[in-house]
């Protein structure tokens, strides 16, 4: 998907930024809490002539120096406007010349043409699922260092009736709808949380009228 210009991608297992190279269209970045391991991977971003809004913060590529990490990724990136949810100012952009290591290209072998290679999502084990019959936010929150959601193998489930397993599988897609709800709801602004708070009760009153309705029939 080359033409997406905003990508939320933030609590997940995100290692490498090289797919995001292929976003020429990208404006916002969101991998807050994330598995990047190195500001070497800024490298795929630095093409991105968009690119205005970045968030990379939590992750181990931030290091234990909250300056030099932000030097650095200005020094990279010195379109931004935005890191970390905290305006780019001239100032930081001057300092980041001087005070920013640079960044060079993440050792990973070429393709032979100068561009990244082509990029493959790894897939989960079909016989997986989510552990537990409720996701909450909480939990995942305190565990989102893993960026992941804990697995185990499908079992008790396996030989339940069709029309019971695809209860039980409608019941656990609401849940991680839900999860992930709550979990983007934490970038969010406060104009855009309004937004999401008149969408949620048009909705609600829509389901309240509706119930009315069938109770009367």
């Amino acid at each position: 998907m080359p033409s997406l210009e905003v990508i939320t991608l933030s609590v997940n297992s995100v290692s490498t930024l090289e797919p995001m190279s292929w976003c020429r269209q990208l404006s916002e970045l969101y991998l807050r809490r994330n598995r990047i391991p190195s500001l070497a991977e800024l490298f795929y971003l630095k093409d991105l002539p968009r690119l205005r809004v970045l968030w990379l913060a939590e992750n181990p590529c931030c290091g234990p120096d909250p300056h030099l990490y932000r030097m650095t990724v200005l020094r990279a990136l010195p379109h931004l406007q935005t890191l970390d949810n905290q305006t780019v100012t001239e100032e930081e952009l001057s300092r980041a010349l001087m005070e920013g290591e640079e960044i060079t290209a993440p050792d990973r072998g070429g393709t032979g043409n100068g561009g990244p290679e082509p990029y493959t999502l790894s897939t989960m084990n079909a016989t997986a699922e989510t552990q537990g019959d409720l996701l909450s936010f909480s939990e995942e929150a305190s565990s989102s260092a893993q960026g992941q959601l804990c697995l185990k193998p499908l079992a008790r489930n396996r030989f339940l009736p069709f029309s019971q397993r695809e209860a039980v599988k409608s019941h656990k897609n609401r849940n991680n709808v839900l999860a992930a709800i709550l979990l983007l709801l934490q970038d969010l602004d406060t104009e855009a949380l309004e937004a999401v708070h008149q969408t949620v009760v048009s909705r609600l009153q829509a389901l309240h009228k509706q119930g009315l309705q069938e109770d009367m029939e």
